[in-house]
């Protein structure tokens, strides 16, 4: 997309309206009258239009955890041609162990990307996700992947949707606008959006070039965690989250639409845009939430709290409190803690952690060329030994324990409860650095008996 053509899609993005709340059950209409009443599926449907739900559940799956919603469209979704396999591009999917896999096994050693490189011109969204890793079983709904992106172009005549999963996108470099069949969002750097499985949606640049990263979700929908002992408010706040008001493309122009289906790409042309929805209510719809609005808790006496306080989002799994994937940000907070190590301790965990950065430094890595920058990531597998590096220990230990403010840095991590299998592009890519360990090294005996 040209200059001329972000500054139209940042336009269209800052005149943005918004509905507010998680799980909720939403309703939208972007004609007066076409959102009937009292009933989903009436005879006729208001205004000719035809009336479809979208099931993000099964139907007999608990009130609480049932997502489904209804949209009232100009054509229905039933009304397009076969699908056909197309290329992957750097796509995969989990699990990470057929003929593209066969030479890469779970790696327990502690690992460190540069940013991508930048994307090679015309590359939009979708031609520019890639891959770094993942596990779990896209075809039995469990597990996660992650993703990176790296964009110079905007989805004009294309439209994606992911039937294995919900995408969870991280910008970090430049704006999106993301025209869904719910309506549209802004996502800048510093916010997240949530497109949830099965969800039509196009990708339009606000700046030249964007980078960012993309949690793919197979298991259970992401859910605020319960709060526990902190009682009925902190963390993310359901009110901050912002879902998108009904506004629908009428095309009758040719619409390529991709699907990603069992860990492929598929596609086929529509003889009109697929963004054609008038209206809808539900609680199966995109989102969008700041992350400078997450209320940290965290510790005003001593030690260095668990990072499950900083969990924005979480996928249960069939376990309780072990998540299938968790969504954890390190946001501007004051440290207080008497007598304490304040960066993040030295740690074994049977989660699997991978971190990225969107902005700044993180408090216990450091900064700047060959450590841990912005649209860079680390993957601490399972068991995998990781913790402050010997900089961070050696000054945070001597330091003089005032009243600490971090406020230059938005760091997040994907939480697993299985190990992340990386890709063979993702270890073999230039930017991967070669000598990560050597953050530890020097770490100096002191023991005294």
């Amino acid at each position: 997309m040209s200059g001329t053509g972000n500054e139209q899609a940042r336009k269209v993005a800052e005149a943005l309206i918004y509905s507010s709340g998680f799980g909720n059950e939403h309703s939208s209409e972007a004609v007066p009258g076409a959102l009937p009443h009292g009933r989903n599926s009436p005879q006729r449907a208001p205004l000719g239009l035809y009336a479809e739900q979208l099931s993000g559940s099964a139907f007999t799956e608990p009130r609480r955890n049932n997502r489904r919603s209804w949209l009232y469209r100009i054509r229905p979704s039933a009304a397009h041609p076969p699908f056909t396999r197309i290329d992957n591009g750097a796509l995969r999917s989990a699990p990470f162990t057929g003929p593209e896999q066969s030479a890469v096994a779970p790696d327990p050693n502690r690992l460190r990307w540069d940013p991508l490189p930048k994307p090679a011109t015309g590359t939009d969204f979708l031609a520019g996700l890639w891959t770094l890793g993942g596990n779990g079983d896209a075809t039995q709904r469990t597990g996660m992947a992650i993703h990176l992106y790296a964009a110079n172009t905007s989805m004009t005549d294309r439209v994606f949707s992911d039937a294995d999963g919900e995408l969870l996108i991280v910008p970090e470099s430049g704006g999106l606008l993301l025209r869904t069949e719910f309506g549209l969002l802004r996502a800048e750097p510093g916010e997240v959006a949530l497109i949830p499985r099965g969800v039509r949606f196009r990708v339009e640049l606000l700046d030249p070039t964007v980078s960012g990263y993309v949690c793919e979700n197979y298991g259970q929908p992401f859910i605020l965690p319960d709060l526990g002992p902190i009682g009925a408010n902190g963390l993310a706040n359901a009110r901050d989250f912002r879902a998108p008001v009904a506004a629908y493309e009428e095309r009758e122009t040719p619409v390529d639409v991709v699907n990603k289906f069992c860990g492929n790409l598929w596609a086929t042309t529509y003889d009109h845009s697929p963004l054609d929805v008038v209206a809808w209510h539900g609680n199966h719809v995109p989102y969008v939430y700041d992350l400078h609005r997450f209320n940290v808790i965290g510790s005003i006496s001593y030690d260095h709290p668990d990072p499950s306080i900083f969990t924005v989002l979480t996928s249960p799994s069939d376990t309780p409190g072990l998540a299938g994937v968790d969504f954890v940000v390190f946001a501007p907070r004051w440290l207080v803690g008497e007598d304490t190590f304040r960066p993040p301790y030295f740690h074994r965990n049977v989660m699997s952690e991978y971190m990225g950065l969107v902005e700044g430094a993180y408090d216990a890595k450091k900064a700047g060329k060959g450590g841990f920058v912005p649209g860079g990531g680390s993957l601490h597998n399972m068991m995998s030994a990781h913790g402050p590096d010997r900089t961070t220990f050696d000054k945070a230990s001597v330091a003089e324990l005032m009243p600490q403010k971090v406020e230059d840095g938005l760091a997040f991590m994907f939480e697993t409860r299985w190990p992340v299998t990386t890709t063979p592009q993702a270890l073999n890519a230039d930017h991967l650095q070669s000598r990560y360990d050597d953050v530890w090294q020097g770490l100096e005996r002191h023991f005294r008996s």
